[in-house]
Order: C-alpha cells, then structure tokens, then sequence
C-alpha cells in the first residue's frame, strides 16, 4: 500500500490544504459581508468610471461599441486594483496577517484563499456593473465569449496583484506603490483581454481571437505557478 503525506494536524496534506484554502476564503467572504467595506468601494468607483465615461464621450452607436472594451477593462484594472489593495491592508492593519503567517498551514493556501476571495469579490462587482453599462451604453455585453474573457482576464489580473499586493503591503506606501509595480506586471492580460473583447463584441471569427485567448490561459497558468512557489519568500521578508 503507499504511503499518503500527512500533516501537522493529523490530516492527509491534500485535505488540510484544502481546509486551510477554503478557512481564509471563509474569514474573508464573512468579514467582508459585515462590513462591506472593499465591495463598497469597488462599486462606488466602478460605477463612477462607467458614468464618467457615458458623459464624457458623446459617441454614435458605432463609436460606443468601439470604445466598450477599452471602458470595461479600466474599470477592471482600476478598481481591481482598489480591491487587491484593500484587501491585503485589511490583514496588515488588523494583525491578521501575522496571525495567517503563525498558523501551522501551507502559506500556498492562504495565499489560494486571497485569491478566490479577491476574485469573487471582483465577479461580485462585475455582475453589477455589466447591466448598467448595457443600459447606460445601450450595448448588449451578455455575449457568452466576452463573459468568458472577463472572467479570464480578471483572474490573471487578481493571480499576479494578490502576490504583488502582499509584498507591498508591508510598505508604507503601498497605497501607490501596487499600482507602480502590478500595472505593468498585468499588462499583457489587459492588452489580451481589450483585443479579444472587442472582436467577440465585432463578431469577429475565432480564429481572430484565439492568439488574445492564449496568452491569457498562458499568463494565468504561469503566473498561478510563479505565485505558488514565490509567495513563501514574499511574505518572509
């Protein structure tokens, strides 16, 4: 029979990875529907950059689904970033944080857990926001190819800021700092995510937009692979 790896709780590793993956996701989600503090702020923000937007630019139906794309992935980079800031704030402020690093678990996972939550905190925004904009915009965003793209983009987006949110929280100017440092880290998801959104809004054939795709599962898996390995080391220092 083989051996199974166990933990320091008398679990097998797989199961308290999980557990311990699933507690952070668990703490943050709970915390965060008490307070709605990070929610809060993304919508606010996310909605006024799509007003802003709607009012700056007086544009012809043809113009607006030309710009659409470019629109949503500001404000998914921008209030993404708010978002991945707050998040990691929130542990340093409080000495969560400290208490995550002492807890006797693979870091990987708590770095896992950050990861779902910031990412169902940012799918929790975009749900709010893409109706308005199809209202506001009259555009029809409920195209299955673009949902999928967001959904793409937005996790590279939250795989790579989550690792750099949690070496720059420990500065003190993180607030400026993060974006400084995961803007130009992310911009090949951005530039990905714009190009394949826009031809899937212009109905463009697929293989047109299956480069853009591409490069998004590719920078996902890299950068998902990168953080696994790395976090341990940022979070020492």
């Amino acid at each position: 029979m083989g051996l199974k790896a166990i933990s320091r709780d008398g679990q097998p590793v797989q199961t308290s990875f999980l557990r311990s993956m699933w507690a952070v996701v668990w703490k943050d989600t709970t915390a965060e529907f008490r307070s709605r503090e990070l929610l809060s702020a993304m919508l606010v923000f996310s909605l006024l950059v799509v007003l802003i937007f709607n009012f700056a630019l007086e544009l012809n139906a043809r113009e607006r689904q030309e710009v659409t794309a470019g629109v949503i992935w500001v404000t998914i980079a921008f209030a993404g970033t708010l978002g991945l800031n707050r998040s990691m704030a929130v542990e340093k402020d409080g000495n969560c944080l400290d208490g995550l690093l002492l807890a006797p678990v693979d870091r990987a996972a708590i770095y896992f857990g950050k990861v779902i939550s910031n990412l169902l905190f940012m799918l929790i925004v975009m749900v709010i926001i893409l109706p308005i904009y199809s209202i506001l915009y009259n555009q029809n965003l409920f195209v299955p190819g673009l949902l999928g793209t967001i959904v793409l983009g937005i996790i590279g987006y939250v795989v790579s800021g989550t690792l750099l949110a949690s070496m720059s929280v420990q500065t003190r100017t993180r607030d400026v700092l993060l974006p400084i440092l995961h803007l130009p880290v992310a911009l090949p998801v951005v530039i990905a995510a714009v190009r394949a959104s826009a031809y899937f809004l212009q109905g463009q054939p697929m293989d047109l937009i299956w480069p853009s795709i591409n490069l998004l599962i590719g920078y996902n898996v890299i950068f998902t692979a990168a953080a696994y390995m790395l976090f341990d080391f940022v979070v020492q220092e």
